[in-house]
């Protein structure tokens, strides 16, 4: 959920006017959607370890002096469609690499990228009372 979601929910618990029923309702549909993203949480948490895995194992080969270490990342890559497919595509995967170790970098130096506003924190405008919850 964004933070405007977040918002406008407590926007509508917080008007008076909002009845029992209405109250449930969003009850309900909060409680779906933590399941469904506990679930999806899940998921993704077992690929990782299968990617996990997948990586550890080729490293290990690789020290071993295994011909092919990188077997069982690509096995796993592959299974999951995830596998580069043209020189355009490997030409972008490692520009995103570069970029996503330059901005890691970046974060890890401890420089802070937007300056804080010399007039304090900014307000956040979505709140409120008046705003309702879209049906």
């Amino acid at each position: 959920m964004t933070r405007s979601e977040f918002d406008d929910i407590r926007a509508f618990l917080a008007d008076k006017g909002t009845s029992a029923g209405d109250l449930l309702r969003v009850a309900m549909t909060l409680i779906d959607d933590l399941e469904h993203v506990h679930t999806r949480e899940a998921v993704q948490r077992s690929r990782y370890l299968q990617l996990l895995t997948a990586a550890r194992a080729s490293a290990a080969a690789e020290m071993a002096g295994e011909p092919d270490p990188l077997s069982f990342v690509r096995d796993e890559l592959a299974r999951r469609g995830e596998l580069p497919q043209d020189d355009e595509e490997v030409r972008r995967i490692l520009a995103d690499a570069r970029t996503a170790a330059a901005l890691l970098a970046h974060m890890e130096s401890g420089v802070d990228p937007v300056p804080p506003s010399p007039r304090g924190p900014r307000l956040r405008r979505c709140a409120g009372t008046r705003r309702t919850l879209r049906h």
